[in-house]
């Protein structure tokens, strides 16, 4: 299980979701996309998304924003895979 998350300088979202998900020992990958443009295009043409972060925890499980309850739902869903 491999979350990434699509971030972009300054992003406040971006900095608290990256620490809510460091904090629980989530493991993730960080992808800026001021840096990648095929990430840039991946989310906005692929996941038609517009706003920074962008999370993808799977292909059926991904959001846009600061969502403090996606990010709950994220922990939770990977913790048991993980145990699982």
């Amino acid at each position: 299980m491999a979350i990434t998350i699509y971030t972009k300088p300054g992003c406040f979202g971006c900095r608290k979701t990256v620490q809510k998900l460091a904090a629980a020992g989530i493991p993730f990958t960080e992808v800026d996309l001021t840096q990648v443009p095929a990430a840039l295009e991946y989310v906005t043409e692929e996941l038609g998304y517009s706003q920074a972060p962008v999370v993808v925890v799977d292909d059926q499980f991904h959001w846009s924003g600061l969502n403090p309850a996606n990010i709950e739902r994220a922990i939770a869903y990977v913790s048991q895979e993980v145990s699982g």
